[in-house]
């Protein structure tokens, strides 16, 4: 190996860069430079490696009737034998759990995120390597914003004050794990048109935020 510290981000649209548009879809992608992955990638530097594992509409560990391949907890193991070694797993969701049809309350959306901390740190030896589990970073999302589309309205109903509880959860969730835990809302907040998704400047600041707490852990 190069000895560069690796990194996975695993989320959602917000990790994918989703780019928000006024009629919600369909869209384009950040450039990486812009996404806040490649934001924090610029700022770590050449001892650093960034992969990233974002799915638009990933959820913690709920089966999305919608689309079966939105479970995060199905996809985490098979991502992080397929990266291993990794230094740092960084978990940015919770967002689209808070749908409606969903019905999970900010525990039943904490308690999903505690099973993806258990994949990461049960996740040493991969596939036929010796390589030990990485650390865990885990990040809140933003809580949404106002939406102006009716069928996002009807579809995160009740979201806004579900995304606006997750901090505390993930927070008391990390802490119980002893991991480290970073709230996104403490430096951005949901500024895309749509309601949901990040501008370029809150992926800026969002990657600056987080490579700071990527070089206090891996220091």
């Amino acid at each position: 190996m190069d000895g560069k510290k690796r990194i996975l981000c695993f989320g959602d649209s917000l990790t994918w860069g989703w780019v928000p548009v006024r009629d919600v879809v369909p869209t384009t992608r950040y450039p990486f430079a812009e996404r806040w992955t490649g934001r924090m990638s610029a700022a770590l530097g050449d001892r650093y490696e960034t992969i990233e594992e974002g799915l638009s509409g990933r959820a913690t560990d709920a089966d999305d009737p919608v689309d079966p391949r939105l479970n995060g907890s199905a996809y985490l193991p098979a991502a992080l034998a397929t990266h291993l070694p990794l230094d740092l797993v960084i978990i940015m969701l919770g967002t689209n759990d808070t749908k409606a049809y969903l019905n999970r309350s900010p525990l039943d959306i904490a308690t999903g995120v505690s099973k993806l901390l258990v994949q990461v740190a049960t996740s040493a030896g991969g596939v036929g390597t010796a390589y030990p589990a990485p650390r865990a970073l885990l990040v809140a999302p933003p809580p949404l914003a106002e939406m102006e589309n009716d069928w996002l309205n009807l579809v995160f109903a009740g979201g806004r004050e579900k995304t606006r509880a997750l901090a505390r959860h993930y927070a008391a969730l990390a802490s119980f794990f002893g991991v480290a835990f970073f709230d996104a809302g403490s430096v951005i907040k949901t500024e895309g048109i749509d309601g949901i998704h990040l501008t370029a400047q809150n992926n800026a600041d969002l990657g600056l935020a987080l490579a700071d707490e990527v070089r206090r852990l891996l220091a």
